[in-house]
């Protein structure tokens, strides 16, 4: 397996690094993680996935995740400020790379998308274009225990061990990983929350013309396929549903389904990207 380096990329900024071990033409890849979380979360299976595939690989933290700076002041980072560290990051390649975002990280990559273009983006078990709200009160509705421990974590920054099982993963998860993982969890930014439910969704129409897929879990528990489809629809994405996953479908035990169908469309393009 491919080794996992903290890159120099950033002094200020937690930046992963998993390269080939032969050298190849093929784009480097940007994983940009989702809320709650940072980096960590793309080492364990895609960063040496796409890398043993000739894809050099590298996965950021956002400010006040993982180990980037900014954890004291996270309650005031903007969905921009994110933006703008993604934005650094892709400054200190020598290309600019394919962009892979999760969940709110799929929103951070459209938002970079009005700044500037990239070879190709993808989404997987993406906040929608259209925002938290509808799928917040669907959520409320039809779960309003987990919705209320989930709520809970912008104030505490912990819910259950339960509740994280249920949000994430669509069914058993080995004991030793779920515990590892609900370890790394920590608080989001309130701020960013609210801008990805009301103050700043993407602008389609500001967006760099760029191949798109959205990669959505069947059993997201956080996000309904039908609303999201209907959001990428109106937004001119691609989308797909991919059946028995959950919404971290990177650590799912079924992720490797999830990464090999990126790799799959990235050779379908034209030129193909692999």
């Amino acid at each position: 397996m491919a080794e996992i380096l903290r890159s120099a990329l950033s002094s200020r900024l937690e930046v992963l690094e998993c390269r080939p071990a032969i050298e190849s033409d093929r784009p480097t890849v940007l994983f940009v993680h989702g809320a709650y979380a940072g980096a960590w979360t793309w080492a364990e299976h895609f960063m040496p996935h796409f890398a043993a595939r000739g894809f050099p690989s590298y996965a950021v933290s956002l400010r006040g995740h993982g180990e980037s700076a900014g954890r004291d002041s996270l309650e005031w980072h903007s969905l921009r400020d994110y933006v703008d560290d993604v934005e650094e990051t892709i400054d200190a390649l020598e290309e600019a790379p394919v962009l892979i975002g999760h969940s709110m990280g799929a929103m951070v990559a459209m938002k970079y998308l009005e700044r500037a273009a990239v070879p190709a983006a993808a989404f997987l078990a993406p906040v929608p274009p259209q925002g938290l709200f509808s799928a917040s009160l669907a959520l409320a509705f039809a779960r309003p225990g987990l919705f209320a421990e989930l709520n809970g974590l912008l104030s505490s920054g912990r819910a259950s061990l339960d509740a994280m099982h249920k949000a994430l993963f669509a069914g058993p998860v080995p004991a030793d990983k779920l515990l590892g993982y609900y370890a790394r969890f920590q608080r989001e930014s309130p701020r960013a929350i609210w801008d990805m439910t009301f103050f700043n969704l993407p602008q389609r129409w500001r967006m760099q013309r760029a191949p798109m897929l959205a990669l959505l879990a069947e059993r997201d528990a956080l996000f309904p396929s039908d609303q999201s489809l209907a959001g990428f629809g109106a937004f001119g994405v691609e989308a797909e549903v991919l059946d028995e996953l959950g919404h971290a479908m990177m650590l799912e035990p079924g992720w490797q389904r999830a990464a090999d169908r990126l790799l799959e469309w990235l050779g379908g393009q034209n030129p193909p990207l692999r």
